[in-house]
């Protein structure tokens, strides 16, 4: 399972941090992704990293404002969302897929994904 948490509303400018507890399994040889659904719009993967081999990525819309971290001890990936703007207003999830898989799917097509975290940023 996985238990996503942080969100919360913050002014334009600022910062939050998501956390993604998982359960039931451990982090060795998985890929664990952050993903977001805005009102009306299409679930869009928004990062990953890799504990296999330490492979991060960030979609064009985050880079250079959000940071992906990982605290195997914990089984915890946290999402450092920095510089928020008004169009990161989104639920947002987190995801899970064998590193072998996620290497040859986008993250929509992760299967395993835990309950969404409301973010909202005011402008």
């Amino acid at each position: 399972q996985l238990q996503a948490s942080g969100g919360g509303l913050v002014q334009a400018g600022g910062s939050l941090r998501l956390s993604c507890a998982a359960s039931g399994f451990t982090f060795e040889d998985y890929t664990i992704a952050w993903a977001r659904q805005a009102p009306g719009k299409e679930r869009e993967g928004v990062s990953y990293i890799s504990n296999s081999d330490g492979s991060r990525y960030y979609a064009d819309s985050v880079k250079g404002r959000f940071t992906i971290s990982m605290n195997i001890a914990q089984n915890t990936v946290y999402l450092q969302m920095d510089k928020l703007k008004p169009e990161d207003t989104a639920v947002y999830y987190c995801a899970a897929a064998r590193s072998i898989v996620a290497r040859e799917i986008p993250i929509e097509s992760y299967p395993s994904w835990g309950q969404g975290t409301q973010v909202t940023v005011s402008s």
